[in-house]
């Protein structure tokens, strides 16, 4: 990409812990220079462009933490690519995904890695990086996520605990693989829902002759988020290792992260966009495509006062972070389930929407602040996945993504007018506050006043480094003062039993036999 040369003048940056009033200097695809008045006397230098930023905000773009680009899943593959996913992305203030490799059981996590990167470096439009998925076990496994953190710079594995039988590992295999994570300094991530359980209430359901997508929450009610997500707690602290719940869509398992981080443990929870912009009060739609458009696992809650719950503790810090989980299905690859409600594709938008939904939702209502919102939606995300301070803030040597925002401007959600390749949106009328005027990614103007200025591939995979340091602190420091350690005592050396083993009660019991 070019060298583009500019400064941002005059705006309010919001960093998550500060807010000035300042000119941004950008070169090379960097922040150069960050202060007051950095136009000399007498107006612009030649081939300098000034951008106006007076009585806007200058923020961080935005870092979608969960995407699923061009996935193939359950039996279609999700219709937003990397290009126009990303693209879309651009569009509303986001100027970095974090994507999922997932590997069928039984398949290499290399293999499924190179596999994602071939498909995402030729046609991204914004920076990204990959998490990758353990979806079985073994020593192959393993040396693959070894590998993975050591040369790949992959620093976040995920595991299912639902989806049964396609992508679902049991305890076992989780504390395996969290232990595996601590050693070689990643964050585990699950994917927190209770799939046994899941997998009979779905018999259940389609008994009872409910088909339709209210089938799909009934068969997963919040109750087997909640455990799942009590579990994976429990035995990540058994493993010693950091946590990052994906996709926290409950009261219930909210609570259960809101506690455990107050107990101190190292764990992360996302909320994402959709979850604290609508509900799950539309699987009783009467129009099926509507009621199926929003299946997504876990389900949108019933309770309507679920978004104003999980934002409160966002705005709050008992959680930490926001994705979409971005995967979209047009209509008539929802129509797969037009019968069956377990083979609707799960997957809802979110990656154009997400920036608008949370200020709007957080900031214009007032549970949480301009620099909370820079923490929820970008710094706290490269701080926990070390990209930080290159990501998620603006600074002198940070990278030039960077977003021009309107707080008082709208716009209302349609799938009409959105850059998504999907033809619904969940959040369809919704009126935001706080718009996307210009975004700035790797230090280029990619999209200003409505109009496109990127192309495939303008994009780079960002490696990632292990053991960052906003997660592993504590994890280490505790590793040398509360590892536990064996009482000193005299030995014991009275008399002990003697038990006859197995064979030799069985002799004896022959004999008596005789």
């Amino acid at each position: 990409m070019a060298a583009h040369r500019f400064l941002i003048r005059g705006g309010r940056v919001v960093n998550a812990d500060s807010s000035e009033v300042a000119d941004v200097l950008v070169e090379d695809g960097v922040v150069r220079a960050l202060g007051s008045h950095l136009l000399p006397q007498g107006g612009a230098p030649t081939g300098l462009r000034v951008l106006d930023a007076a009585g806007k905000l200058v923020l961080p773009g935005g870092i979608d933490t969960h995407t699923h680009m061009q996935f193939p899943f359950m039996g279609s593959r999700s219709v937003d690519d990397f290009y126009q996913g990303t693209k879309a992305a651009l569009a509303g203030g986001t100027t970095m995904i974090l994507d999922f490799a997932i590997p069928q059981k039984g398949s290499s996590l290399l293999e499924a890695f190179e596999t994602w990167r071939s498909w995402a470096d030729p046609k991204v439009c914004c920076d990204y990086s990959l998490h990758v998925a353990v979806t079985w076990w073994s020593d192959q496994v393993k040396e693959e996520m070894r590998i993975l953190t050591q040369d790949k710079g992959v620093n976040s594995f995920k595991m299912f605990m639902a989806y049964k039988d396609v992508y679902m590992v049991g305890d076992a295999e989780l504390y395996a693989a969290f232990t595996q994570c601590k050693e070689i300094g990643a964050i585990a991530q699950v994917h927190a829902e209770n799939g046994d359980l899941i997998a009979e209430g779905a018999k259940k359901m389609l008994a009872l002759g409910i088909t339709g997508p209210e089938g799909h929450e009934l068969c997963r009610p919040e109750a087997v988020e909640a455990e799942a997500t009590l579990r994976a707690i429990t035995i990540a602290s058994a493993a010693g290792c950091p946590l990052y719940v994906v996709h926290v869509m409950s009261k219930s398992a909210a609570r259960m992260i809101a506690e455990a981080r107050r107990e101190g443990k190292v764990v992360y929870g996302e909320p994402i966009a959709a979850g604290l912009g609508t509900d799950g009060t539309h699987y009783w739609s009467k129009e099926w495509h509507h009621a199926a458009h929003h299946v997504m696992g876990p389900p949108l809650r019933p309770d309507p006062s679920t978004p104003n719950f999980l934002m409160n503790l966002l705005a709050n810090d008992d959680l930490s972070t926001t994705g979409t989980d971005n995967c979209t299905f047009n209509t008539c690859q929802k129509a797969l389930g037009k019968d069956d409600f377990t083979k609707i594709p799960n997957g809802v938008n979110g990656v154009e929407d997400r920036m608008s939904v949370i200020w709007e939702k957080g900031v214009h209502s007032g549970k949480m602040d301009e620099n909370r919102f820079v923490a929820v939606t970008s710094t706290n995300a490269a701080k926990i996945f070390n990209l930080y301070p290159r990501k998620g803030k603006i600074a002198v040597g940070s990278d030039a993504d960077i977003v021009i925002w309107d707080p008082e401007a709208t716009r209302t959600i349609s799938a009409k007018t959105h850059h998504q390749a999907v033809n619904f949106n969940i959040f369809e009328g919704m009126v935001c506050h706080g718009v996307p005027l210009v975004t700035i990614s790797r230090g280029k103007v990619v999209y200003e006043a409505g109009v496109f200025n990127v192309k495939a591939g303008d994009g780079r995979f960002v490696p990632r480094k292990p053991f960052a340091e906003h997660v592993y602190k504590r994890i280490k420091q505790r590793d040398l003062t509360c590892t536990p350690t064996p009482v000193k005592r005299e030995p014991y050396k009275e008399e002990v039993i003697t038990i006859e083993s197995k064979e030799t009660k069985e002799d004896s019991l022959a004999g008596t036999r005789k």
